[in-house]
Protein backbone atom coordinates (compact mmCIF):
# COMPACT_ATOMS: atom_id res chain seq x y z
CA UNK A 1 0.00 0.00 0.00
CA UNK A 2 1.47 3.44 -1.17
CA UNK A 3 1.41 6.04 1.51
CA UNK A 4 -0.14 9.67 1.43
CA UNK A 5 3.48 10.77 1.97
CA UNK A 6 4.85 8.36 -1.04
CA UNK A 7 2.02 9.92 -3.43
CA UNK A 8 2.94 13.11 -2.88
CA UNK A 9 6.88 12.96 -3.24
CA UNK A 10 6.10 10.74 -6.47
CA UNK A 11 3.80 13.71 -7.79
CA UNK A 12 6.37 16.32 -6.64
CA UNK A 13 9.01 13.99 -8.04
CA UNK A 14 8.05 13.97 -11.22
CA UNK A 15 8.01 17.96 -11.84
CA UNK A 16 10.00 18.81 -14.96
CA UNK A 17 12.97 21.35 -14.95
CA UNK A 18 11.28 24.29 -17.55
CA UNK A 19 14.78 24.63 -18.70
CA UNK A 20 15.59 21.06 -19.68
CA UNK A 21 12.47 19.12 -20.10
CA UNK A 22 14.12 15.62 -20.15
CA UNK A 23 14.70 15.91 -16.43
CA UNK A 24 13.07 15.86 -13.47
CA UNK A 25 13.62 17.87 -10.25
CA UNK A 26 14.55 15.13 -8.85
CA UNK A 27 17.00 13.45 -11.38
CA UNK A 28 18.41 17.58 -10.81
CA UNK A 29 18.99 16.78 -7.35
CA UNK A 30 16.75 20.17 -6.57
CA UNK A 31 14.07 18.44 -4.36
CA UNK A 32 15.01 18.36 -1.18
CA UNK A 33 12.21 17.69 1.14
CA UNK A 34 8.46 16.36 1.06
CA UNK A 35 6.51 15.67 3.91
CA UNK A 36 2.89 15.83 5.29
CA UNK A 37 1.70 18.06 7.93
CA UNK A 38 -1.53 17.37 8.33
CA UNK A 39 -3.69 18.26 4.95
CA UNK A 40 -0.77 20.21 3.84
CA UNK A 41 2.43 18.80 1.91
CA UNK A 42 5.53 21.18 2.59
CA UNK A 43 8.36 20.81 -0.14
CA UNK A 44 11.44 21.90 -0.02
CA UNK A 45 13.90 22.87 -3.25
CA UNK A 46 17.71 23.86 -3.70
CA UNK A 47 18.07 26.06 -6.62
CA UNK A 48 20.90 25.33 -8.94
CA UNK A 49 21.95 28.72 -8.05
CA UNK A 50 20.78 31.56 -6.28
CA UNK A 51 19.37 33.63 -9.25
CA UNK A 52 17.68 30.61 -11.23
CA UNK A 53 15.17 32.08 -12.93
CA UNK A 54 12.94 28.79 -13.28
CA UNK A 55 12.39 28.38 -9.85
CA UNK A 56 9.05 30.10 -9.74
CA UNK A 57 7.74 27.72 -12.30
CA UNK A 58 9.25 25.18 -10.66
CA UNK A 59 7.25 26.18 -7.42
CA UNK A 60 4.05 26.59 -9.59
CA UNK A 61 4.37 23.27 -11.19
CA UNK A 62 4.99 21.45 -7.72
CA UNK A 63 1.39 22.84 -6.68
CA UNK A 64 -0.39 22.24 -10.06
CA UNK A 65 1.09 18.58 -9.85
CA UNK A 66 0.85 18.28 -5.88
CA UNK A 67 -3.06 19.40 -6.80
CA UNK A 68 -3.97 17.23 -9.50
CA UNK A 69 -2.88 14.16 -7.26
CA UNK A 70 -5.37 15.05 -4.27
CA UNK A 71 -3.14 17.67 -2.61
CA UNK A 72 -4.63 20.98 -2.53
CA UNK A 73 -2.76 22.83 0.16
CA UNK A 74 0.85 22.74 -0.77
CA UNK A 75 3.63 24.96 0.81
CA UNK A 76 7.02 25.32 -1.51
CA UNK A 77 10.06 26.26 0.48
CA UNK A 78 13.33 27.22 -1.49
CA UNK A 79 16.27 27.30 0.50
CA UNK A 80 19.88 28.32 -0.31
CA UNK A 81 21.88 25.97 2.59
CA UNK A 82 23.62 23.88 1.71
CA UNK A 83 24.18 25.20 -1.63
CA UNK A 84 23.24 22.83 -4.52
CA UNK A 85 25.73 21.24 -6.28
CA UNK A 86 25.78 18.84 -9.21
CA UNK A 87 27.10 15.53 -6.83
CA UNK A 88 22.99 15.80 -6.28
CA UNK A 89 22.32 14.90 -10.07
CA UNK A 90 21.27 11.62 -9.88
CA UNK A 91 22.90 9.25 -12.41
CA UNK A 92 19.52 8.60 -14.39
CA UNK A 93 19.51 12.42 -14.58
CA UNK A 94 23.29 11.88 -15.91
CA UNK A 95 22.44 9.74 -18.67
CA UNK A 96 18.84 11.77 -19.61
CA UNK A 97 21.23 14.98 -20.26
CA UNK A 98 24.05 12.63 -22.39
CA UNK A 99 21.07 11.36 -24.55
CA UNK A 100 19.60 14.89 -25.05
CA UNK A 101 22.73 16.54 -26.38
CA UNK A 102 23.83 18.14 -23.16
CA UNK A 103 27.18 17.08 -21.74
CA UNK A 104 26.41 16.31 -17.75
CA UNK A 105 28.49 17.97 -15.52
CA UNK A 106 32.52 17.21 -15.26
CA UNK A 107 34.64 18.32 -13.46
CA UNK A 108 37.87 18.21 -15.75
CA UNK A 109 38.23 21.15 -18.50
CA UNK A 110 36.99 19.08 -21.50
CA UNK A 111 33.77 17.51 -21.40
CA UNK A 112 32.37 13.97 -23.61
CA UNK A 113 30.87 15.32 -26.58
CA UNK A 114 27.55 14.14 -26.32
CA UNK A 115 27.36 13.03 -30.02
CA UNK A 116 30.90 10.92 -30.47
CA UNK A 117 31.99 10.69 -26.84
CA UNK A 118 35.24 12.01 -27.52
CA UNK A 119 37.30 14.55 -24.50
CA UNK A 120 39.07 15.73 -27.47
CA UNK A 121 36.92 19.18 -26.47
CA UNK A 122 37.54 22.70 -26.12
CA UNK A 123 35.07 25.53 -24.43
CA UNK A 124 34.05 27.77 -26.59
CA UNK A 125 31.99 30.56 -24.06
CA UNK A 126 30.94 30.12 -20.42
CA UNK A 127 27.83 31.46 -21.41
CA UNK A 128 25.60 28.81 -22.58
CA UNK A 129 21.73 28.54 -23.70
CA UNK A 130 20.99 28.47 -20.10
CA UNK A 131 23.12 30.15 -16.95
CA UNK A 132 23.55 26.78 -15.79
CA UNK A 133 25.36 25.40 -19.29
CA UNK A 134 28.63 26.15 -21.06
CA UNK A 135 29.27 26.11 -24.95
CA UNK A 136 31.60 23.75 -26.24
CA UNK A 137 33.18 21.90 -29.54
CA UNK A 138 33.97 18.31 -30.09
CA UNK A 139 37.81 19.01 -31.95
CA UNK A 140 36.98 15.26 -33.17
CA UNK A 141 33.29 14.99 -34.92
CA UNK A 142 33.45 19.02 -34.98
CA UNK A 143 29.93 19.25 -33.17
CA UNK A 144 28.95 22.21 -30.65
CA UNK A 145 27.31 20.89 -27.31
CA UNK A 146 25.92 22.36 -24.41
CA UNK A 147 27.79 21.12 -21.40
CA UNK A 148 26.51 21.56 -17.58
CA UNK A 149 28.76 23.40 -15.77
CA UNK A 150 29.93 22.06 -12.21
CA UNK A 151 28.98 23.45 -9.01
Amino acid sequence: MVTRLAQARAAAAAVEDPEIPVLTIEDLGILRNVRLDGDTVEVTITPTYSGCPAMNVIAWEIEAALSRAGFPRTVVRSVLSPAWTTDWMSEDGRRKLRDYGIAPPDPSAHPACPQCGSKNTELISAFGSTACKALHRCLACREPFDAFKCH
